[in-house]
């Protein structure tokens, strides 16, 4: 069965880079423009086997989404994997307290991404 990722980010460039190299491997993809927007496309739609989100976002940001995810039964065992160019262990540490299961740093390395998302949707 084909596994779902939604992906939650602002920039329209950032989403079709993981358009490409989701599908690409395989993977159903469902998109959102901020956390906002995400928490609406999960209302209306299947549960994904793993979100990604970005952690600067207009309307809602990264952690409001991940907080608001965490919120909804449904998702309380959802990987939830932040991609996002800051990198501070504070900035780590409070995604961690929010929810998220794990850290990529922008820009990313395909096979990178890939092995990540296959190895927290198993």
């Amino acid at each position: 069965m084909t596994k779902t990722i939604l992906t939650v980010d602002d920039s329209r460039m950032m989403r079709e880079m993981l358009l490409m190299v989701l599908q690409g491997a395989g993977f159903n993809v469902v998109q959102a423009e901020d956390g906002k927007h995400g928490l609406d496309v999960l209302a209306q739609s299947s549960p994904p086997d793993v979100i990604i989100t970005d952690i600067n976002m207009p309307v809602m940001d990264g952690y409001g989404f991940i907080e608001g995810v965490r919120k909804d039964q449904r998702y309380r065992a959802t990987p939830i994997l932040v991609l996002s160019t800051e990198s501070s262990v504070e900035k780590k540490t409070r995604a961690r307290e929010a929810g998220a299961t794990g850290w990529i740093v922008k820009p990313f390395q395909a096979d990178t991404l890939l092995d990540v998302v296959r190895r927290v949707s198993a």
